[in-house]
C-alpha cells in the first residue's frame, strides 16, 4: 500500500517544490516506485524544477475530467525509472479539484506505486487542503523565521483536524520538520531563528535541515533535483532526509558556523 505524503507548508517560498523534486527522485534511487503529483493548479513548477516541462501534454486535471488517462498524464523520468511526474494544470481553477475525483486517482496510483508525494502550494486554500487531506504523513517546510514557522504552525492545526484521518478518527497525520535555508552563521548573529527554537515552537520531530546555498538555485535553474548535487551541502542534506525517511538514524550535519582558520582570518578568506 502506497505511502502518501504531503509537502506542505504555511508560507510561499520556502522550498516546498524544491524538497518535493529532492524527496520523490531520493526514494527512487533507492529502489521504490514514486510518483510525485503538483496539486499548484494554476501555478504550475514541479514539472520545471524536475526539467520535463517540454514533456508535459496532459495534467492532473485533464485525468480528474476524463479527457486523459493516468498513463497518459504520467511523465516517465529520464534519470531514474521508477519515478513518474503527474503534472498540474496552468489553465484550469483550484476549484478543479475535489476529494471524490482526487481520491479516485490516488487510490488508482496505489496500486503501482509505493510513495505519492503530493507537493502542495502554500498556506489553507482549496489546493493546499486537497493535498493534505489523504496525507499519511507530512513534512512540513519551514524557515528559520517568525512568520514562516508562525504560518506553519497553523498548518498543524489544519494537519490535525481537517485530514481524512481526523475525520474517521483513525491514527493521525504522521508529522515531519523540514527546516530550509539554514544558516548558523546568522542564526550566530540574532538574525534567524535556531533549529532549537523552530522544533521547540512546533514540537514535532525533525526530519532535516537543509543548509542555504546557491546550489539549489543552479539546480532548480537546470532543471535538476539538488539531492543529484552529490558534492553540495544541500544534496548531502537531502540525502539524510532520505535515509531517515526510509528509517534509519542519520546525525544532523550543517548547524554549526564553519569556523576560519588564522589564516583565513588574516588574509579574508
Amino acid at each position: 500500500m502506497a505511502r502518501i505524503i504531503v509537502v506542505t507548508s504555511g508560507k510561499g517560498g520556502v522550498g516546498k517544490t524544491t524538497s518535493s523534486a529532492a524527496i520523490g527522485i531520493g526514494l527512487a534511487l533507492k529502489g521504490h516506485k514514486v510518483v510525485l503529483i503538483d496539486f499548484d493548479i494554476g501555478l504550475r513548477n514541479l514539472d520545471l524544477i524536475m526539467g520535463c516541462e517540454r514533456r508535459v501534454v496532459y495534467d492532473f486535471v485533464n485525468v480528474i475530467n476524463g479527457e486523459a488517462t493516468l498513463n497518459q498524464a504520467l511523465i516517465k523520468d529520464k534519470r531514474v525509472s521508477s519515478l513518474s511526474i503527474l503534472p498540474a494544470s496552468q489553465t484550469r481553477d483550484k476549484d478543479a479539484l475535489n476529494k471524490e475525483n482526487v481520491g479516485k486517482v490516488l487510490e488508482e496510483l496505489g496500486k503501482t506505486f509505493d510513495y505519492i508525494i503530493c507537493d502542495s502550494p502554500a498556506g489553507i486554500e482549496a489546493g493546499a487542503m486537497m493535498a493534505l487531506y489523504f496525507a499519511d504523513e507530512a513534512i512540513v517546510t519551514t524557515n528559520p523565521e517568525v512568520s514562516s514557522v508562525r504560518d506553519s504552525d497553523r498548518i498543524l492545526g489544519m494537519l490535525a483536524s481537517r485530514s481524512r484521518r481526523a475525520e474517521l478518527g483513525l491514527e493521525p497525520i504522521k508529522e515531519h520538520l523540514l527546516l530550509t535555508r539554514y544558516s548558523p552563521k546568522r542564526v550566530e548573529e540574532g538574525e534567524m531563528l535556531s533549529v532549537e527554537d523552530v522544533v521547540d515552537i512546533l514540537s514535532i520531530p525533525l526530519l532535516g535541515v537543509i543548509p542555504e546555498s546557491q546550489s539549489v538555485l543552479k539546480a532548480s535553474n537546470a532543471g535538476e533535483p539538488v539531492i543529484l548535487d552529490v558534492e553540495s551541502d544541500a544534496g548531502k542534506a537531502y540525502q539524510d532526509v532520505i535515509d531517515r525517511l526510509l528509517g534509519e538514524t542519520v546525525e544532523f550535519r550543517f548547524l554549526v558556523a564553519e569556523k576560519k582558520g588564522i589564516f583565513s582570518r588574516m588574509f579574508g578568506g
